[in-house]
């Protein structure tokens, strides 16, 4: 049924579920085209080049000691436009920073992954609440981490699948027969999470997708409790992640907006979380029920696996903050009085730089800076890096740094 016939038959019966699936099938076909056009002529995403400031930032270097490098031929030659000006792709970054931790003054502050005793890092980023920025975090730390040089590992826990969406995948279209997170996880014929893991366009980062079927992990954990299937849910995805654990420094997971049985898996599988919060009364409230209710439901998870359920640590992130909303202010302030240090310092600022980013499924990091306002884009830059480099700061402290 097309959406033509679909409209007419509306106007004479109402609307049924024929119609609302033919205008489902109707976006679906038109995103894919538009997301086709958009990435011309690979059809898929592609990462772009870094300047040589934006390079020293990341590797933590003064620009003229990278010119330095350059002349003196410790570094190799990267793409050099027409004025003269250096463009590093993130392999390039990836392969100074190797340079710099064999040969620069204090190696050691180049490499910032795992050591052989340091664990594999799980954050999941949390809230019970929609709206409050956990995909646009997610996403935006995954591609910080890589380009600061850890590998990196993004599962996509949210049936709605926007994270899969913004690393240029039609969930709709391209999962209907599988090659999701749900095959890792679901309770018969289960793939190892290696055989669902993909390659992204961005150096570092792999990502596991999620799809509709992944909604249906709730009902079966249900029927899987009451038949008492084996590894239960809390334990089925740290399992997982036991294959490709020496792959990967840091893993960051997308929960869904709700306290389910994918939001517990990975609370359970987690060794840190990220608590994403907007600085509204309704906001906080609705984030303290999140909280209240993970703590009894997390007990009855104990109960169940016959242990205790810990982890490094618990992070509170503001998002969405506009420095000059007064009530923005003073329920921040708020939020600190009461958790003081388990808020990080650094709020993820409100900037139409990110969501003008976001309508072309892009992050600040992949968008060409010329495409927005600078001054607007370099704001949201200085924010996002701030956040990311303070939750970074609380990994090494993890891994007793």
């Amino acid at each position: 049924m097309d959406v033509t016939n679909a409209s007419a038959r509306a106007k004479a019966v109402g609307i049924d579920s024929d119609h609302i699936g033919a205008m489902a099938d109707s976006l679906a076909e038109s995103l894919d085209r538009q997301m086709k056009i958009a990435f011309q002529p690979e059809e898929r995403k592609t990462l772009r080049r870094f300047s040589s400031g934006e390079v020293a930032e990341m590797l933590r270097v003064s620009p003229s000691n990278l010119r330095n490098r350059h002349k003196d031929g410790s570094f190799p030659e990267v793409f050099t436009d027409a004025r003269g000006h250096r463009f590093y792709s993130a392999e390039d970054v990836d392969t100074l920073r190797g340079i710099l931790g064999r040969t620069g003054k204090n190696a050691a502050s180049y490499q910032h992954g795992r050591r052989k005793s340091d664990r594999l890092q799980v954050l999941s980023v949390v809230n019970f609440k929609g709206g409050s920025s956990k995909t646009t975090t997610t996403i935006h730390l995954a591609q910080r981490y890589a380009l600061r040089g850890y590998r990196v590992l993004v599962l996509d826990l949210d049936p709605q699948a926007s994270l899969t969406t913004f690393f240029g995948y039609r969930p709709e279209l391209e999962f209907g027969e599988g090659g999701t997170i749900y095959d890792a996880l679901r309770y018969h014929d289960q793939r190892p999470l290696s055989q669902v893991i993909r390659k992204t366009y961005f150096h570092n980062l792999d990502m596991v997708p999620a799809g509709l079927m992944l909604s249906e992990y709730e009902t079966e954990t249900a029927n899987a409790l009451a038949g008492r299937i084996q590894p239960i849910f809390a334990e089925r995805l740290a399992l997982a992640l036991e294959e490709v654990d020496g792959d990967y420094d840091i893993v960051l997971m997308d929960c869904p907006p709700q306290l389910g049985f994918l939001t517990l898996t990975a609370l359970s599988a987690s060794t840190g979380l990220l608590v994403t919060v907007v600085p509204g009364m309704l906001d906080i409230a609705s984030m303290s029920q999140f909280l209240k209710l993970a703590s009894e439901t997390i007990k009855a998870v104990e109960e169940a696996i016959g242990r205790r359920v810990t982890w490094d640590f618990l992070k509170f992130l503001i998002t969405r903050y506009e420095p000059s909303d007064g009530p923005q202010t003073q329920m921040a302030g708020y939020l600190r009085s009461i958790l003081v240090d388990q808020v990080l310092t650094e709020p993820m600022l409100k900037s139409t730089a990110i969501s003008d980013a976001g309508m072309t499924q892009q992050t600040i990091y992949e968008v060409e800076p010329g495409q927005l306002i600078r001054k607007t884009l370099d704001r949201a830059l200085t924010s996002m890096n701030s956040v990311a480099d303070e939750l970074e700061t609380v990994i090494q402290k993890a891994w007793g740094r």
